[in-house]
């Protein structure tokens, strides 16, 4: 879903071609979208109505397709940055768009994602504890340890989030 939401949420900005939507997307995360992800991803947001496309003529070129966030595509992208269910907290790219994107969100549902995604760090952070106590190996618990101190990392970063005047922004 991380995918539509910073394709989406790029649309939200501009209309685009795919291109410069691929570029668009890999400037603000460093992750490069294949067109095997990029185009089939559109083609769903077109048939849903999220977005529509419209051909653009180039000189001496075929034309070249530009994408539109449409309202349903509004909608559609606030629903899924709002909307950060339990089973996806620990996955960071779902994590970080919606993080991202913060700014199409009202500052309670900023503090509902934000407190989903401690909920599971805190508890993975306990199940991980319990795995070093337990740890034989001096080089498994070293390792363990090393993840221990992300989590302590995110979950500092995490309550800086809820303490930032960009919250209000």
């Amino acid at each position: 879903m991380w995918i539509e939401i910073l394709l989406l949420s790029k649309l939200a900005v501009e209309p685009m071609h795919g291109y410069e939507l691929r570029k668009a997307v890999e400037a603000s995360t460093g992750h490069t979208l294949s067109n095997n992800s990029l185009y089939p991803t559109l083609r769903r947001f077109v048939d849903a109505g999220a977005v529509s496309r419209s051909a653009e003529e180039q000189e001496a070129k075929p034309p070249r397709h530009v994408y539109t966030i449409t309202e349903v595509g509004r909608e559609l992208l606030h629903d899924m940055l709002a909307d950060f269910p339990p089973d996806l907290a620990l996955n960071e790219p779902e994590f970080l768009a919606r993080v991202g994107n913060f700014t199409w969100l009202l500052p309670a549902e900023r503090t509902r994602v934000l407190d989903t995604r401690k909920n599971a760090l805190t508890a993975e952070r306990a199940r991980l504890t319990g795995l070093a106590a337990g740890q034989a190996d001096p080089w498994g618990r070293a390792a363990l340890h090393h993840v221990l101190g992300k989590f302590d990392a995110e979950l500092r970063w995490l309550a800086d989030l809820e303490t930032d005047p960009r919250e209000d922004a």
